[in-house]
């Protein structure tokens, strides 16, 4: 289809969701318990760990809604979609945006986290975006009007973006992308005061490297490199091996190594061969990830001042896959790494994907990158109403630059329009979701009151 027929078909949707219709949020009678949908959830993953990742969403509505992809996606696959599809993220909440370094080493600021990315309607993303600023807002004491005005705002900068978009030509798309140099630029030429706030937090950034985590995460044992043991968040493999014969833990990681290498293009597989591996570890990141496997490896290259962690990262099936359908590559570390490549400006020149049969003789499924190269988030709980309306704008324009590299633009673009009622009714419907995640988190808290479920600080 030429333009002019993309754009009449992205109006012609409207007929089949309407955009008001985006306002419409209530529970149905045979909603799922949330609890029970986390439960499940839990089956799969490290028993020992699944409390801790209890405890750590039990903590406010607001690291709930971060852990609880899985019951929004349910709640999404019940609302009206325009059919319009595009590489969706599956858990685009404010914290899942932040800056890091790109292979030319400027720090850009994207989405960094594709656990659950999968083919699906932009409407799902844009939803869950916009209801993670509404609870963060609520959870930083902001009035009604200021929360109105944050998250219509993040609606529209996606509207506004992917309008923009639609103008574009493809290579033009494809290569645009926002440098965190570039917003500090704007911010000094403004005067704005956050510049020094913002300078702070990209200083911090570029400074979170592989020989920061050397220093912060190993010591030497008998002369050799070693990752420090703070369990439960940090063990090292001979300690989960503790009692285990037979399992020669460095010809396997040596197999793994050379597997994951190749999924990388030639020239990063020769540099990854230029390193040793020197120690493992288990380590328990984020929230919603707790409990899935994930590793951090220490290699180093011309000698022990020259590092590389790698984190080593479970994939399981898409918390997307039952409402919008399976994933076209077999192995679930693909499908995020092949994800994370078609929606990031610039992806981690070391992400690439393996399976590898764990000492249980299960096989399971990694996605592999650097543990820290320039890495850096926002303090969501120090944003005042200004610094999240900014941030609400950084985050629309790249999930809208995200969705127009494999969404068709034009037609998005035009069944959004110029106006704003969609920007009202995702608004409306941030609220109403808002209200729901806080009936859920009291039902999770109420399911470790009664003792149905375990959780542990950590």
């Amino acid at each position: 289809m030429d333009v002019s027929e993309r754009a009449a078909a992205g109006k012609a949707a409207r007929s089949e969701a309407p955009r008001s219709a985006h306002a419409e949020w209530e529970p149905s009678p045979d909603r799922a318990d949330p609890v029970a949908i986390l439960e499940e959830q839990g089956r799969s993953r490290v028993p020992e760990l699944v409390p801790i990742r209890y405890g750590r969403m039990a903590v406010s509505p607001f690291t709930f809604y971060r852990g609880a992809a899985a019951v929004m996606a349910a709640d999404l696959a019940r609302t009206p979609s325009s059919g319009l599809r595009v590489q969706a993220c599956g858990d685009a909440h404010l914290s899942n945006f932040g800056v890091f370094a790109a292979p030319d080493r400027r720090l850009v600021f994207d989405l960094n986290d594709f656990d659950e990315t999968l083919p699906g309607p932009w409407e799902w993303d844009v939803k869950r975006l916009a209801a993670s600023f509404e609870i963060a807002a609520r959870e930083n004491g902001f009035k009604g009007g200021q929360r109105r005005a944050v998250v219509r705002t993040v609606a529209r900068a996606y509207r506004d973006a992917m309008r923009g978009f639609a103008d574009l030509r493809s290579l033009e798309v494809w290569y645009a992308r926002l440098d965190a140099e570039a917003v500090m630029q704007l911010l000094r030429a403004k005067g704005h005061k956050l510049t020094k706030r913002a300078t702070k937090g990209v200083a911090k950034a570029r400074a979170k490297d592989s020989l920061r985590a050397l220093d912060r995460l190993t010591h030497e044992v008998g002369g050799e490199l070693r990752i420090v043991s703070r369990p439960p968040l940090v063990v090292p493999v001979e300690e989960l091996l503790s009692g285990e014969k037979g399992f020669d833990v460095e010809e396997t990681i040596r197999g793994v190594i050379e597997r994951y290498g190749e999924s990388l293009k030639g020239d990063r597989r020769h540099l990854l061969e230029t390193y040793r591996f020197r120690h493992l570890a288990h380590k328990v990141v984020g929230v919603g990830s707790v409990g899935t496997r994930a590793w951090i490896v220490l290699l180093t290259g011309r000698d022990d001042g020259d590092p590389l962690f790698l984190q080593a990262k479970e994939a399981q099936a898409s918390v997307l896959e039952p409402y919008a359908g399976k994933s076209a590559f077999e192995n679930h570390g693909r499908r995020v790494v092949e994800g994370q490549w078609l929606m990031q400006a610039a992806s981690d020149s070391f992400l690439g994907w393996c399976p590898t049969t764990g000492i249980d003789g299960r096989q399971r499924d990694f996605y592999v990158r650097q543990l820290w190269d320039g890495k850096g988030s926002i303090e969501v709980d120090a944003m005042t109403p200004e610094t999240m309306e900014i941030y609400a704008r950084m985050c629309g324009w790249t999930l809208a630059r995200a969705h127009a590299r494999s969404g068709d633009a034009v037609a998005i673009g035009a069944y959004l329009g110029s106006g704003d009622v969609c920007d009202g009714a995702i608004a409306e419907f941030a609220r109403l979701y808002a209200d729901q995640n806080e009936r859920d988190h009291a039902a999770l808290a109420a399911a470790i009151e009664s003792g149905r479920i375990e959780a542990e600080d950590a």
